[in-house]
């Protein structure tokens, strides 16, 4: 499947900002499920610097600013061919080993719930069926509901109160499975309407599990499904601060507000 996106993010502040940098990790990860077409990020007056790939196989690409500006655009559009691989990362290459991703985080922290949750799948289960197991409890007992939480909102909140959106389904789905000893991480991306044209989030998350012999395999339980062709990987991290698509630091400017608008349309080859 070919997919044309256009995520644009304008960032309007406060006050001028002087100087700043920002490290955008927003380019489609290299694998055997994606081939990127053409792909272009353009941040407007700030100039790009130095891109490299990270230790997680994913690009960084990083951008100074040189005020003073109010505004600072991100602008991103480009077409990715994509296969179904069951939602097995194959082919994607990086260096840092899977058990890395065994530490929590403030985010990941589980607490008794997520333990006891986490501890219902019978421990006879292969890893790939405890995996299936985990996400089907966290798409049972998170209901999807967009503006409840927010990007500060923990694993343990996300359960305690029933309900978030794709960032709180991989975040507790993480804590689960590194409760159980999976290794787990943060992936986000982008998520076309599925084959009935039901509309979701077009800029979306989830999260992958390393299973032994097949090792990093997705797991989307916002809904309930592996990523397919309609989806687009662009980077990871322990959870969604550290696999942020944007990150960076500015000087002066004060509060900043985002306006973000993002398409994912399937095209004809």
């Amino acid at each position: 499947m070919r997919l044309r996106i256009t995520h644009h993010t304008v960032y309007d502040y406060e006050r001028p900002v002087s100087f700043g940098v920002q490290s955008l990790r927003m380019t489609p990860s290299v694998f055997q499920g994606q081939k990127v077409i053409d792909w272009t990020v353009d941040m407007g007056a700030a100039e790009p610097g130095a891109g490299f790939r990270d230790g997680a196989g994913d690009w960084v690409q990083l951008w100074t600013i040189h005020g003073p500006v109010e505004q600072v655009p991100v602008r991103i559009e480009g077409e990715v061919e994509t296969t179904d691989l069951a939602g097995v990362l194959r082919g994607h290459r990086e260096m840092i080993h899977p058990m890395v991703y065994l530490q929590t985080t403030e985010s990941t922290s589980p607490d008794e719930a997520i333990k006891d949750f986490a501890a219902g799948p019978g421990a006879e289960l292969s890893q790939l069926d405890l995996a299936h197991a985990l996400s089907h409890i966290v798409h049972e007992r998170v209901a999807y509901r967009p503006g409840v939480t927010n990007g500060l909102t923990t694993a343990a909140q996300a359960l305690s109160q029933g309900e978030g959106v794709c960032q709180d389904h991989a975040h507790v789905l993480i804590a689960m499975a590194r409760a159980r000893g999976v290794p787990a991480r943060y992936v986000s991306g982008y998520l076309h309407a599925d084959a009935e044209g039901n509309a979701h989030e077009a800029a979306h998350a989830w999260a992958e599990l390393y299973i032994d012999g097949l090792g990093w395999v997705g797991f989307d339980a916002a809904n309930e499904t592996c990523p397919n062709e309609f989806y687009v990987r662009t980077g990871s991290g322990l959870d969604a601060r550290d696999a942020a698509p944007i990150r960076g630091v500015t000087a002066m400017g004060g509060a900043e507000k985002l306006d973000v608008k993002v398409a994912v349309e399937r095209v004809d080859a």
